[in-house]
């Protein structure tokens, strides 16, 4: 099989509250992307939220899967991608989007035929997929890295330097309810989100890249006053769940992507959690 499909179901935050480590991570940490030849997704009950990715080596199909009840994956969802590998490309319906190494791609809902494909098998594109319930179609769009709106934030004495680079956003592409894009983190500089808040309103997914070798990040969760924490490996993805903040801190600089879907487009709907009153 080259499509893998693992299903998340919804926790409380009581529940929570009372995981283990063990517990913590088979709930929300998703370890098992970028796997060469093979389309991984997970699909999560916090929003009909779907995060993946497909490594091809060969041209690999995107396939529709059980819990979606669909002809075709798109027949009723949106899709963002981005490319976090080598160059490659992703035909829709006939027509082919050129990605090179963080470029993005939002795909509009009822696209049947979508394929991806690396331009060397050997150095393959790697492409992180999100993916949300979608009530109307809104036009196939590529956005590059050098497109992106970009927000400067945070400074290096707080150790939380960063540049967000808002890809598939309103302003940059319209979309049913999804929203996409990329922070990385200067040299020197480790938090991210930081003060940490949560959106009741939305859900969100992270994906951690460019982690280097030997370093780690961890990633904290949980509501303001109970918080938890998961250690993250490089090209590994968590989900947040809307009444939980999400945060972390690396041991060394880094970059992640971040998804999210739910009540509203507005990017700044927040409620900020204080750094003092964390607990």
């Amino acid at each position: 099989m080259t499509t893998l499909v693992e299903t998340r179901y919804a926790s409380s935050p009581e529940a929570v509250k009372k995981y283990d480590t063990t517990e913590l991570r088979n709930e929300f940490l998703i370890s098992n992307l970028m796997q060469k030849g093979k389309v991984n997704l997970t699909y999560s009950h916090y929003d009909r939220y779907i995060a993946g990715s497909a490594v091809p080596e060969a041209p690999l199909r995107l396939e529709s899967i059980d819990p979606l009840k669909a002809d075709f994956f798109l027949e009723r969802r949106e899709m963002g991608i981005i490319n976090v590998g080598d160059n490659g490309s992703v035909d829709i319906d006939g027509e082919s989007y050129q990605l090179g190494h963080k470029d993005a791609l939002y795909i509009g809902m009822g696209a049947k035929d979508v394929v991806f494909k690396s331009d060397d098998p050997k150095k393959p594109a790697m492409f992180y997929i999100n993916s949300a319930p979608a009530h109307t179609t809104y036009p196939t769009k590529k956005v590059s890295l050098e497109e992106a709106n970009k927000l400067e934030l945070g400074s290096l004495e707080t150790a939380n330097h960063r540049t967000v680079n808002q890809m598939i956003i309103g302003g940059i592409v319209t979309t049913c309810q999804l929203q996409m894009g990329m922070t990385e983190l200067k040299t020197g500089s480790v938090w991210n989100t930081m003060p940490a808040h949560v959106h009741d309103r939305r859900m969100e997914v992270y994906f951690y890249m460019d982690v280097p070798e030997g370093q780690s990040v961890c990633h904290f969760m949980g509501q303001p006053q109970e918080t938890r924490h998961i250690w993250m490996q490089n090209n590994q993805a968590v989900i947040s769940p809307p009444w939980s903040i999400h945060c972390g801190s690396g041991t060394s600089n880094y970059t992640f992507i971040w998804g999210m879907a739910g009540e509203n487009l507005d990017y700044g709907d927040m409620d900020v959690a204080k750094i003092t009153e964390l607990r």
